[in-house]
């Protein structure tokens, strides 16, 4: 591959590093794409740094975050693909809805303002960092307990556990608190601009067994988009968990976002 493909922007989300998108940078490389997977702002460069070094992401918000992607994003010499997970998805989306990125893929998106349902373990996969009000200026480690029910449920106890020793980092827990008190604050920074007819196409990824962002979240911000005529359209994934980016099924996925990119001439 050259320097003349499409860039690609991998935006990871909470408690993941940004290697964790190694396998998906070879595969997107192989295919004729440019790809990058930046961290979030301070973000040190390695897991064991960045566990090292908890505080360095402290206090980090949804808008710190979108502006550290756009920033890097006009750095580009021509408008990328922007793939995110979980708040990567959430920002990916806030991103193509200020024009910005050739096209979106918001996988297991965390949920954007307007989004009513909360189901109960979604609830519960957010409570390392809700549970405690000081955690919002905070960054917060998963125990691998949580992370077997927040990413790897869908998983074997191994995989799950060999999973959270590979990627997991402590993240900031402001955007948690963001995203739950969107529809109650005027000017949330969860608040995405879903009428928008000019964007590029946009791809919302969802597994049906996930806890941290279920699949009735992701189907409700589809929902939220019905008033654009620009593409927006919804891609499940049957019994597959949170981890859907990073686990031994990963490739099926980066196949349907790489199919449907091909479908839409990007």
């Amino acid at each position: 591959m050259t320097d003349t493909g499409t860039p690609v922007v991998f935006i990871h989300g909470l408690w993941l590093h940004a290697t964790s998108w190694e396998p998906w940078i070879d595969h997107f490389r192989a295919a004729g794409y440019a790809p990058v997977a930046p961290g979030w702002p301070n973000e040190p460069a390695t897991v064991e740094e960045a566990r090292d070094n908890p505080d360095a992401v402290a206090d980090i918000g949804i808008d710190d975050a979108t502006d550290h992607y756009a920033s890097i994003i006009a750095g580009l010499d021509r408008p990328p693909v922007i793939v995110g997970h979980s708040f990567g998805g959430l920002i990916t989306e806030k991103l193509l809805g200020q024009g910005i990125g050739l096209a979106g893929v918001a996988i297991d998106p965390a949920q954007i303002k307007g989004v009513l349902p909360l189901p109960l373990a979604q609830l519960r996969a957010g409570l390392p960092a809700l549970g405690n009000p000081a955690n919002l200026h905070r960054a917060v480690s998963l125990t691998e307990k949580e992370f077997r029910f927040g990413f790897g449920n869908a998983l074997s106890d191994e995989e799950s556990a060999g999973l959270f020793r590979r990627w997991t980092i402590p993240s900031p827990a402001r955007p948690l608190f963001q995203a739950a008190a969107a529809n109650f604050v005027l000017h949330s920074q969860a608040k995405v601009d879903t009428h928008r007819a000019d964007r590029g196409p946009l791809l919302l990824v969802s597994g049906t067994a996930d806890h941290t962002v279920p699949d009735v979240v992701t189907r409700s911000t589809l929902k939220q988009y019905r008033d654009s005529t620009a593409v927006t359209e919804l891609k499940q994934f049957e019994g597959r968990g949170h981890s859907l980016t990073i686990d031994s099924g990963w490739r099926d996925v980066a196949d349907a976002v790489l199919g449907w990119l091909r479908e839409h001439g990007v």
